[in-house]
């Protein structure tokens, strides 16, 4: 087959890099863009804080310049741009310590503590002395979960300590060694399941009526407490109902997950800082965007002389190089800056379409208020693709007089009721809600009686549809809700 040439032409739709920039500008949220706008400002010295603005004219002057080789004078050579850009250059020679010996240190400091592994390897070396047996707690340690759960066999560990540390031990050495582990703090550490975690908790308590109860019913009807079958434990037991409820609550007050205990308080704080600020007066709504979001910005007026002063020079070959750099580096800025005006406007034109959408809500608070509201209807509202609207709603915040929500949580499919009104799915998942409140937790109602009972109220829906809602709620089945 022969080999061909020829000419295309083609239409094509790309993206440019800043448009790229500009989407993911939009897409973070205020702190995100604290940082990103910190990030700028350092990679790029054209870029400062502060409100005095060089106009398009002084830039467009200062760089009136002809770029011809022809005119270019070779007599300057105290400016060479390559110093500047050199990558060759040790980072040692250009780092230097300018801080006094009284100034504060402003970096913020990494933070760092014991791992739980760590913890409870320190608890153990305590009570164990032999070194054949910490290596088998070690092992052990180091196999437990998240929860602090030990979910690897123990033949399995009997291996691991052969293969990997050429300890070899019995079945028996490692159980008893392991049951030195389940005396670690917190309670319920290295259990193989939830009903070991629970005993282990509940030997370690005081003995009283209601614990002894309580550990009965764990070790021997675990699986009937676990389906709430309470009249079968009534029965076997031999038990009053205000005894078993004395027991359940007891088992209740312990910790399913003994090393969350340790894993939580290590946890950071994550506070939330709304993108917008939405007031109410006299029944009017005032939308504003946070002042984090707005940052003052401008164009160095030391690269806008320093590009001037070039133009009113002749220059150099070298020159044109410094000249282009700082060009390079102007422009930047200037596209910076105008993204984030562009990114300012399009979130208060997309937010205030939607709190105008949304207005029942915003003046009222009540949830039964929302409607029915999806991407594409703000999209056409304000003639943006559903994708801007995307990004404009993911991880933004709006804090009202009613409390601060995510967007997102604005956003809601429709149902129609018996008389053709379309309605949000928040509504019905409120009376849903509120009906499980209420409802007898000797004998809560099933999925296909809450759908019964909606469609009495008006809302046509089928169980499996309550069933979803109900575990988008986080409610568990009704067989799970049954108490005493």
């Amino acid at each position: 087959m022969a080999l061909k040439q020829s000419f295309q032409h083609k239409l094509l739709q790309k993206l440019s890099p800043q448009q790229i920039q500009l989407m993911k500008l939009l897409q973070v949220p205020t702190v995100e863009l604290e940082q990103r706008i910190k990030q700028e400002i350092v990679e790029n010295p054209a870029l400062d804080e502060g409100t005095e603005e060089i106009s398009d004219d002084e830039l467009e002057n200062a760089d009136e310049a002809d770029y011809s080789t022809e005119d270019l004078d070779d007599s300057r050579e105290d400016f060479d741009i390559n110093d500047y850009l050199d990558d060759d250059i040790p980072s040692y020679k250009t780092s230097v310590n300018n801080y006094g010996a009284e100034e504060d240190e402003k970096a913020i400091p990494l933070s760092g503590g014991a791992t739980f592994q760590e913890l409870l390897e320190k608890q153990i070396g305590l009570r164990i002395k032999d070194d054949k047996d910490l290596d088998i707690a070690y092992q052990i340690i180091g196999n437990l979960d998240d929860s602090g759960y030990l979910r690897r066999e123990i033949f399995s560990i009997v291996d691991d300590l052969a293969f990997s540390q050429n300890v070899i031990v019995t079945e028996e050495e490692v159980e008893a060694v392991l049951k030195q582990v389940q005396n670690l703090e917190p309670a319920g550490v290295g259990a193989r399941d939830l009903q070991e975690c629970l005993l282990i908790q509940l030997r370690k308590k005081k003995k009283t009526v209601e614990i002894k109860t309580a550990e009965v019913l764990i070790e021997k009807y675990f699986e009937e407490f676990t389906k709430k079958h309470y009249k079968k434990i009534l029965k076997k037991l031999d038990i009053s109902e205000d005894d078993l409820k004395d027991a359940i609550a007891e088992i209740t007050k312990l910790n399913p997950k003994p090393g969350n205990s340790i894993r939580e308080t290590s946890k950071s704080v994550q506070h939330i800082i709304p993108d917008f600020i939405l007031t109410e007066e006299n029944g009017e709504l005032n939308l504003s965007l946070n002042s984090r979001n707005a940052p003052q910005l401008k164009v160095s007026r030391q690269y806008a002389d320093m590009l001037k002063g070039y133009s009113d020079s002749k220059r150099t070959k070298k020159d044109k190089e410094a000249i282009q750099f700082v060009r390079q580096k102007i422009d930047a800025a200037k596209w910076f800056i105008d993204a984030i005006k562009q990114r300012q406007h399009t979130l208060l034109y997309t937010m205030d379409t939607i709190m105008n959408y949304q207005k029942e809500f915003f003046l009222t608070g009540d949830e039964t208020n929302l409607k029915p509201m999806i991407l594409k209807d703000i999209a056409e509202i304000i003639d943006m693709d559903i994708s801007t609207v995307s990004r404009v709603a993911n991880s933004k915040y709006i804090q009202t007089p009613y409390g601060t929500y995510l967007l997102k949580y604005f956003f809601s499919e429709s149902l129609t009721t018996d008389s053709g009104e379309e309605v949000s799915t928040r509504e019905v998942k409120r009376i849903l809600q509120d009906a499980i409140e209420e409802e007898s937790k000797k004998k809560p109602l099933t999925d296909e009686k809450l759908a019964t009972l909606l469609k009495e109220k008006g809302y046509q829906i089928a169980r499996r549809t309550v069933a979803k809602y109900r575990e988008q709620l986080n409610i568990p089945v009704a067989r799970l809700r049954k108490k005493l």
